[in-house]
């Protein structure tokens, strides 16, 4: 039986994997994969940016402003999270990018979990 409770810390966990916490991408059997939903500590520094545009999306999410200011790039707006508790969730379909203004944290959370999306470093501007 594989393990049934884990603890750790966010920056410290994430920082091996691009700030993802849970998702398809862990070893099978350990109890933060999932197939159904994943997770991310994301920390930007000021002017990091996606390094490409989010095409052909098959998931929704969730995102969090913890702390700074963080921009979510959508094909129909800008979306500006500045305080912390700010959130924008978009569905299926919806094409992305972002830009943290400042210093940011932010808590992302999508699903499914699905392999195929990942990119280049982000760069900063």
């Amino acid at each position: 039986m594989g393990e049934t409770v884990y603890v750790g810390n966010a920056g410290v966990d994430g920082a091996t994997n691009a700030g993802w916490l849970l998702g398809h991408f862990a070893p099978p059997g350990e109890i933060r994969h999932s197939t159904d939903v994943e997770v991310k500590w994301g920390v930007h520094p000021p002017g990091q940016a996606r390094s490409r545009w989010a095409t052909g999306e098959r998931r929704t999410t969730l995102l969090v402003l913890v702390e700074g200011c963080f921009r979510v790039e959508l094909p129909d707006r800008t979306v500006r999270l500045a305080a912390p508790g700010d959130y924008v969730v978009w569905a299926r379909g919806v094409d992305h990018s972002w830009f943290a203004e400042r210093a940011s944290v932010v808590l992302t959370v999508r699903w499914p979990s699905l392999p195929g999306y990942r990119v280049d470093p982000p760069v900063l501007h």
